[in-house]
This record gives structure tokens, sequence and C-alpha cells, in this order.
């Protein structure tokens, strides 16, 4: 079973960027690819971005496309995500999974199968 560890949330300003980082613990337990989810108080887990294995194909969706940035690090087995954060609504825990589904929208939180604890970013005004 594969473990990820995220870092680099914390108290940011609107406006601000910030980095975070995903480490998997081996890279044969992520599947065919790791994605970026958020997850804001009261709503349901969002589909930020993917990053596939194969290929390097990198997917963007909801409402930070346009405004975030992945990348692998594929020594480390390290995924980053840099996000401009906007306002105060972009306040959330940042998830990183792995195992993604064989058939089925990667945006579906539901069909990843591994899950890192978070990491929390909070965005004043």
């Amino acid at each position: 079973q594969v473990h990820l560890v995220e870092s680099g949330g914390g108290l940011v300003q609107a406006g601000d960027s910030l980095r975070l980082s995903c480490t998997a613990s081996e890279r044969a337990g992520t599947g065919d690819a790791m994605a970026w989810f958020r997850q804001a108080p009261g709503k349901e887990r969002e589909f930020v971005a993917s990053f596939r294995w194969s290929d390097g194909k990198i997917f963007y969706g909801g409402s930070l496309k346009g405004r975030s940035a992945i990348s692998m690090d594929n020594v480390n087995n390290t995924l980053f995500l840099q996000v401009n954060v906007r306002k105060p609504e972009d306040t959330a825990v940042y998830y990183c999974a792995a195992d993604p589904p064989a058939s089925g929208p990667y945006t579906d939180y539901r069909l990843w199968l591994f899950w890192g604890q978070g990491t929390q970013v909070t965005v004043s005004s």
C-alpha cells in the first residue's frame, strides 16, 4: 500500500502563490496517475489536476483551472502543485491521491484508491 504525504500548506493572503508537495512512498503503488483535489468547508471534494505516468499528460479541472500548475519529480516520486490563491474561498484542505480508476473520469474523487492526510490552506483577505 502506497503512503502519500502532503506538505506546504499554511496561512496565506489573497493574491499569494504557494507550492504544495506530495511524496509517495513508492512509485509502484501509485497506479497510472497521481492527482490533487481540494475540499472547502461544507463542500464536496473537487478535482484540481492529475499527472499520468505513462506519457506525462497533465489534466486540469475545477475552479482552480488557469490558476494552478502541477509538476512531477520522477526521481523522488513527488508531485507538486503551484496555486495562485485569489480569495478566501480558496481556503480548503488540499489532498493528494494515487491509483486512479481504470475506467471512469479522473475527476471523480470516489474512484481514487489512496489518499494523503491533506494539507490545510487558509486564505485571508
